[in-house]
Parts: structure tokens; C-alpha cells; sequence
């Protein structure tokens, strides 16, 4: 699929997908919504010490990088894992211009399907996988949702991936998503999850979602 950059409210870029007509990030601020959503929401909520992490939409790298730099300045070890059908080369992604650090670049090129220490605080294993039909034994204390909308995307936004998610989160664990559909939200509830709305990122959408177990 073609992808064309934009740039979006904050100053900080996004890929277009004409085919989809679908952004990778909000077009009100792209680091601005990853930030609000996955970190102020997600990982700073979480009471797990050393928390694992699943992003399902791996992406730009965007949520990894800025997940890495908080564990970076907080000296909090993460261990994350994004799964993408479609990884995207670095050569897509240098032009986004989201960071300078040369370790941004790392996360992109390090080997898939196995664990690369990045930092002593942060470890990545990039799985190239359809979530839908992907199994696996870990157990994870945080997931970062996000996938293309659900208008776009419809077979990740099932009862059936929620149902799974609960079984494979950590006792504590925390769900977030941008999506705060009414249809997603009673899923997650089926699935078990405690479900909140919060307040979208500045300038952004008006709402979101957080799931605890």
C-alpha cells in the first residue's frame, strides 16, 4: 500500500494510507496523541514495577520510542512487544523526523521474532505476525491498542481478540486505545475488563479508553 507523509497539528508528522483513507496518528498531533494515550494513560498508570508491554500495530515506532524514552528518564525496565503484519522500512521512516537519537533507528533495523536488549532499561521483540491469529504464552501487564480504526480495520476490533487479551494480561494489567467507540467499550466489558473514559489528548479527540482486569 502507498503511504504519503503529512504533517499534523503538533508539528510532528504521520503516514497517509490513500488506499484506506486512514492516518497512523492522530492528524490533530501525532506525537501529542502517542504520548497522552500510551504513556500519560498507559505505562505512567501502571503499578507494575517492570511492566511488559504489547503494542498491537507496531507502526512508525512512535509509542516504542517514546516508551523507551520514559523508561530511559524514569530508570524503569520495559520490556516491549509490537506485533505488525506490515513493517514499515527505515528508509519510510527517517523522513518523519521524530528523533534525532540513533537508538530510534535501532528499533527499526534490530532483528525480528527475538528479544534485543536496547538499553539496560529497555528490551524489544518485534513480532511480524497477524494479531487475529497469533497465540502466545506471555503475559503481558500493559497493551497498547492500536490498530487502524475499527471502520478500517473491523477484524482486530472483535469480542473475540478482547475475550483473548484479558486471558493473556498480568492481574494488574491496562488496556488503552483511542477508540472510545460505544461498540468497543461494551467488548471490552464483556471481556471483563473495568472500563473508563478519559479525556482525549489536547486538541485531539474528545475521549478515550482505558480497560483494566
Amino acid at each position: 500500500m502507498k503511504r504519503v507523509i503529512e504533517q499534523t497539528a503538533d508539528g510532528s508528522a504521520t503516514l497517509f494510507v490513500p488506499e484506506l483513507n486512514e492516518h497512523y496518528h492522530s492528524v490533530k498531533g501525532a506525537r501529542t496523541e502517542s504520548q497522552h494515550i500510551f504513556i500519560d494513560m498507559g505505562l505512567n498508570a501502571s503499578e507494575v514495577a517492570e511492566p511488559h508491554i504489547l503494542e498491537i500495530g507496531f507502526g512508525t515506532g512512535l509509542n516504542a520510542l517514546l516508551t523507551l524514552e520514559t523508561a530511559e528518564s524514569t530508570q524503569r525496565k520495559v520490556h516491549y512487544t509490537g506485533i505488525e503484519l506490515y513493517p514499515l522500512p527505515w528508509e519510510m521512516i527517517e523522513p518523519l523526523g521524530y528523533s534525532d537519537n540513533p537508538l530510534f533507528k535501532t528499533l527499526h533495523i534490530i532483528p525480528w521474532e527475538e528479544d534485543t536488549i536496547i538499553t539496560p532499561c529497555f528490551t524489544l521483540r518485534k513480532v511480524q505476525a497477524d494479531f487475529t491469529t497469533l497465540t502466545t504464552d506471555r503475559s503481558f501487564d500493559i497493551i497498547y491498542f492500536d490498530a487502524f480504526a475499527p471502520e478500517k480495520q473491523p477484524e482486530m476490533w472483535s469480542q473475540e481478540l478482547f475475550d483473548r487479551l484479558h486471558v493473556i494480561m498480568g492481574e494488574k494489567g491496562i488496556l488503552t486505545t483511542y477508540c472510545a467507540k460505544g461498540v468497543v467499550r461494551r467488548m471490552l466489558q464483556t471481556a471483563g475488563f473495568t472500563v473508563e473514559r478519559l479525556p482525549g489528548p489536547p486538541g485531539g479527540k474528545r475521549e478515550i479508553l482505558r480497560a483494566r482486569k
